[in-house]
């Protein structure tokens, strides 16, 4: 009579001893604090660098300009960071100020006749003008919204900027039968450079998202997506009345 081998047992039976569960090794665990570190501290050091430079190069520029017997250096044992970035602050307050009233817009008209009877510095001081009132308007629409398009090709679609209608020098040779609007496409990682053309208004795709929003994800290559505060804080703007 032959004798059939013994089954092996799949399934645990009861009183069997609970199998050994391992931890992770202790590499394991040194690579995960050292990971959880950078995470930690590097967003911190580059911010504190970033703010670092900027107040060192404010500095070192207003420092030249300012009468060494007036800085609190001359006066104290250490040097002061900061006071640069306050004395442009109040600079430009006090400019903002002069400018509001009669007196200083005739003071700033006759600054921008002089420079507009020179030939290279009135070019370059009007376009600069032209986009700095834009950037900071607190009344525009520029650059305050943000799209979706088909680029480069079919089925292919990119993150824009929606810009202003195009003027009448540029409207007048586009087709007259529908809409156009301007919009910037940012390259990926530096959104400072890109493409800047003029689309019919039905191939943009307005997204709800705050253009803030849009920059990181252009930045970050896709990995940091728009959250869902940024999300709703672009639809509650989308859905305020016009004349507001």
């Amino acid at each position: 009579m032959t004798q059939l081998p013994p089954q092996t047992r799949s399934q645990p039976q009861a009183g069997d001893p609970a199998p050994l569960v391992r931890g992770p090794s202790v590499g394991a665990r040194i690579r995960n604090w050292f990971l959880t570190g950078v995470v930690v501290a590097g967003p911190l050091a580059v911010t504190t660098y970033i703010v670092w430079w900027f107040v060192n190069t404010i500095d070192s520029w207003v420092r030249g300009l300012v009468p060494k017997d007036v800085l609190p250096d001359a006066y104290l044992p250490f040097r002061v960071p900061g006071l640069g970035v306050v004395l442009v602050f109040l600079g430009l307050t006090l400019l903002g100020f002069l400018a509001a009233n009669l007196a200083g817009r005739s003071l700033i008209r006759l600054g921008e006749a002089m420079l507009a009877r020179m030939p290279v510095v009135r070019s370059i001081y009007k376009s600069v003008k032209q986009i700095f009132e834009t950037a900071f308007s607190q009344s525009g629409a520029t650059f305050r919204k943000v799209g979706l398009i088909e680029f480069p090709g079919k089925g292919a679609w990119s993150v824009v900027f929606i810009s202003t209608p195009p003027g009448p020098a540029i409207g007048a040779h586009l087709a007259q039968d529908e809409a156009y609007v301007s919009v910037f496409l940012p390259c990926t990682p530096n959104p400072t450079t890109g493409f800047y053309f003029f689309l019919p208004a039905r191939e943009v795709v307005e997204l709800a998202m705050t253009p803030d929003a849009a920059l990181k994800l252009i930045m970050s290559c896709g990995v940091i997506q728009p959250e869902a505060a940024a999300v709703l804080s672009a639809q509650a703007r989308s859905q305020e009345p016009a004349a507001a």
